[in-house]
């Protein structure tokens, strides 16, 4: 290793590109801004993405992306068994899309060396990625990891300055997501069988989140959500899977006011378009949090602490959270066993965070020259 830490390879000719992105949908969303760097920095690049297959879903949507591979990796934490020969297919699969670079996105928990092993024996002449040790051969394009001992960033502006690091910059930060029209008149079909007038006042509250440790309390959304219809005459309209679906009632039910049950019943990009139809959006830090940021929807992020690299990018926002020695935990389950972090916000709060996005908006309807958030930078 010379005294440079940096590995770098020429990528002005490289046509075809394969970005690996093996994470969910926030995930692949807020790598949207380094994905259109790439696809800018030389006319008529291809882009392929290989991701999960959640993270397939959504990139279907995403104007920037030419092709998606779906892969359920075996080295990430929500993969399924598979066959080994499944690897070695994705290896010939890849081989014959004759790939001229490959950029490895990973979070810095995340070991990109088995992502890195299948584009070399792929045959793909050049790798990037961060790596916390030296990759040797396995990396042609090596940026040694610094997060978290000497910064932290968040997760737009990591894969950002990774891709930077080969040529590829843009003044267009925003993410990218463009659900078809035929998706929002499906989301408008909803809309209209429940009765919601969406000239009044509405809301998309969406409960879920993988992790337990990332779910605000349903009594507290439940009491939410009651006040805004009750005191301000708001229509509530729950989202969330088919297995999300008991959840959802059980939270209606609380509520014990009239209320609209999505759960199941919208396809992905359905489900984008209702976000994108909505005056403000109510969630965790969850996917839909980043798909009404990249739609530009105003959203109320329930943020539990568990890091801080996934807040809402370049959207109007509240980010609510009660502050907790133990933050920074990365647990999908609290292990003090309180979750203090979100069990100790007001549902008040979420309430005035909601009632005020919506305020902000309507005055920058009235005046164009304010700006729009940017969330964390």
């Amino acid at each position: 290793m010379t005294s440079d830490p940096y590995r770098h390879s020429d990528w002005s000719r490289a046509r075809r590109v394969l970005a690996v992105r093996l994470d969910a949908i926030g995930d692949v969303l807020m790598t949207t801004p380094a994905l259109r760097a790439l696809k800018r920095a030389k006319r008529g690049r291809h882009l392929t993405l290989l991701t999960s297959a959640a993270g397939a879903e959504i990139a279907r949507l995403v104007p920037e992306i030419d092709d998606v591979i779906a892969y359920q990796a075996p080295w990430m934490r929500a993969s399924v068994n598979i066959a080994a020969d499944a690897d070695r297919a994705l290896i010939e699969r890849l081989r014959a899309g004759k790939f001229d670079a490959a950029a490895i996105f990973t979070v810095y928990s995340q070991n990109p060396w088995a992502a890195a092993l299948l584009c070399r024996l792929a045959d793909i002449p050049r790798r990037l990625a961060h790596s916390r040790e030296n990759p040797y051969q396995l990396l042609t394009d090596w940026i040694p990891e610094p997060e978290p001992q000497s910064l932290m960033r968040h997760e737009v502006r990591r894969q950002l300055d990774l891709v930077a690091h080969v040529g590829a910059v843009s003044d267009d930060l925003r993410l990218s997501l463009a659900p078809p029209p035929e998706a929002h008149a499906r989301a408008q079909m909803f809309l209209d069988g429940a009765h919601i007038d969406t000239r009044t006042p509405w809301v998309v509250i969406h409960p879920g989140a993988s992790a337990p440790s990332r779910r605000y309390p349903a009594e507290a959304y439940a009491q939410a959500a009651r006040t805004l219809e009750r005191r301000y005459g708001w229509q509530i309209v729950f989202t969330g899977s088919a297995g999300e679906a008991a959840l959802i009632e059980h939270i209606r039910t609380l509520m014990g006011a009239p209320s609209h049950s999505a759960a199941g019943r919208l396809d992905l990009s359905a489900f984008c378009a209702l976000i994108d139809m909505a005056p403000v959006v109510i969630v965790n830090n969850t996917g839909p949090a980043h798909i009404a940021a990249a739609l530009g929807t105003p959203v109320v992020d329930l943020y539990a602490l568990t890091n801080l690299q996934h807040m809402p990018w370049m959207v109007d926002s509240r980010v609510l959270y009660h502050d907790v020695p133990c933050k920074h935990c990365y647990k999908s389950i609290c292990p003090q066993g309180h979750h203090d972090c979100l069990r100790l916000v007001p549902a008040d709060a979420v309430v005035d965070a909601a009632l005020d996005l919506v305020t902000v908006r309507l005055a920058r309807r009235r005046d164009t020259t304010l700006p729009a958030g940017e969330g964390l930078r």
